[in-house]
This record gives structure tokens, C-alpha cells and sequence, in this order.
């Protein structure tokens, strides 16, 4: 088991469907593999393999409780996909900061009325 995930590793564990919903019950406290797949409509060893998966990308843990074991929710786990969420949260404020910036500065044109031309009235038109 490596001791921190990357957030690709955590990415990729957390996009299945299956390994969501067994991440999602071992929030509510340790499981043994049996509990947990009589919560889901897959077999013992389909849990087995998506906890193995987790546990490689460091977002679960397991310890021993007799001839089972039982997992639960790894507190650091989720340090590196929080730290890739915030980095892409930043990035998405700073562009959307960027962008505000860019609307509330005049585009090239001069709002003062030209020397010679009186607001309201168009070259080339005469008045009636």
C-alpha cells in the first residue's frame, strides 16, 4: 500500500460506480467485506477487488478482527484529490476573476465625444 495517493490514483478509484458506493459505506464507520456486500448487488470477491483498489490508491484501510478483516475510510486518504480540486477551484476563480477584470475595461474606445462632432448627432445626416 503506498502511504499518500496522487489525485490521478484517487481519480481513477473513485470513478467507478461500484468502488463510490463501497467508499461511500465505509464512511458510516469499519465494514467487513460480507457487510458490505450485502449492501450491493455484488458478490464477495467483486468487493474484495474494488477495496483492493482502494486501498492501493490510499483511501482505505483494513485491519485485522480475527480470521476477517475490516476496512474503513483511510482520514488522509483524500488529502491529494483535495489538493487537485482546490488547485482546479483556484485556476477556475482566477479565470473567472480575469474575465471580470477584462468586462469592466473599456474596449479601445474613447467614451469622450470627438473634438468636432456633438453627441447625438450623425455625420452626413442633416437635421430636419
Amino acid at each position: 500500500m503506498t502511504p499518500a495517493a496522487t489525485a490521478d490514483e484517487a481519480f481513477d478509484a473513485l470513478g467507478d460506480p461500484t468502488r463510490r458506493q463501497v467508499f461511500r459505506l465505509l464512511r458510516d464507520g469499519e465494514r467487513s467485506v460480507g457487510e458490505i456486500a450485502s449492501q450491493l448487488p455484488v458478490s464477495r470477491p467483486a468487493v474484495s477487488q474494488h477495496l483492493r483498489v482502494l486501498k492501493e490508491a490510499a483511501l482505505v484501510r483494513d485491519r485485522p478482527d480475527g480470521v476477517r478483516r475490516l476496512y474503513s475510510v483511510r482520514p488522509t486518504g483524500l488529502e491529494a484529490l483535495r489538493a487537485e480540486l482546490e488547485t482546479m477551484w483556484d485556476d477556475a476563480l482566477g479565470a473567472f476573476a480575469a474575465a471580470a477584470d477584462e468586462e469592466d475595461r473599456p474596449r479601445g474606445r474613447d467614451p469622450r465625444p470627438h473634438p468636432g462632432r456633438h453627441p447625438g448627432r450623425h455625420p452626413g445626416r442633416s437635421e430636419r
